[in-house]
């Protein structure tokens, strides 16, 4: 069996208090918490998992992967962010699954084989994404489909080193998501080794949203050349590039997410 799990309902923030309920408490859910056991990874992976409003067992879902999906990280502002384009007078999204897949070591996650020797020395963990990438596809991913009823449109949203893995996923095993979010990514990463890999043609239909702030020529030209290559690569799908100008790499992650959900919204007006 390539897996266990066990989940319970939890309040985050009583995670970081041991403050006593009163009698005029309530506990405010705000998702559920998951352990999955990875043979491919050889640990236990924490799952934080946002269920839409009016959830049904036997209704269909779309699932959102959300990299960085720790508590402290990405998981609660994004899932309100879903909240809000499911409420019936935005309706930009259809109701959807959150899954946040909290952080182990994401430089160990999200990055391949580097040939630079200072990166090897500075950073001694990196270059486990291929593992990572077989994690999603053998094990998390069949998890969830067996855990809730799923549409099979899969998105998977990631910032900085979360982009590079969401690009490398993009140009290795591109069937595993429909809509891809790739904000701010790291393709710096091996002088730009990823860039320079041959991309065969996309031909499923994907949704690719690519953004990147004020944040220097290397980031901003990388996001660019990424997007460049792309639409000569898609011949079944659509490719959004945004420069957002008044947005730095520390702030852009919640705009851009904004914006790629108004964009897949949009494409389907």
């Amino acid at each position: 069996m390539l897996y266990r799990s066990f989940s319970f309902i939890t309040v985050f923030i009583s995670c970081l208090t041991t403050t006593a309920q009163t009698k005029e408490e309530k506990i405010f859910p705000l998702g559920i918490i998951r352990q999955l056991h990875s043979v491919e990874l050889n640990e236990n992976r924490t799952l934080n998992i946002y269920l839409p409003e009016g959830f049904i067992k036997d209704s269909s879902y779309p699932v959102i992967y959300l990299l960085d999906g720790s508590a402290d990280e990405d998981f609660i502002h994004v899932a309100g962010l879903v909240q809000f384009y499911n409420f019936p007078w935005v309706n930009v999204l259809p109701k959807s699954i959150v899954v946040g897949i909290a952080n182990v070591d994401r430089r160990r996650d999200f990055t391949f084989p580097t040939t630079i020797e200072k990166d090897k020395k500075d950073f001694p963990t990196t270059g486990g994404s291929e593992k990572f990438i077989r994690f999603i596809e053998k094990e998390l991913q069949p998890y969830i489909n067996n855990s809730f009823k799923v549409t099979g449109n899969n998105m998977i949203v990631g910032q900085s080193l979360g982009g590079l893995l969401a690009t490398e996923i993009l140009f290795k095993r591109p069937e595993l998501f429909s809509q891809y979010v790739i904000v701010s990514p790291s393709l710096w990463w091996d002088n730009e080794s990823l860039l320079k890999t041959k991309v065969e043609s996309l031909n499923k239909k994907i949704s690719i949203y690519i953004a990147v702030g004020k944040e220097g020529k290397i980031m901003e030209d990388d996001a660019k050349a990424l997007s460049d290559l792309l639409k000569t690569k898609l011949t079944n799908g659509i490719i959004q590039f945004e420069y957002i100008s008044n947005k730095q790499h520390g702030n852009i992650f919640h705009q851009a997410v904004a914006n790629a959900f108004e964009f897949f919204g949009d494409m389907k007006q």
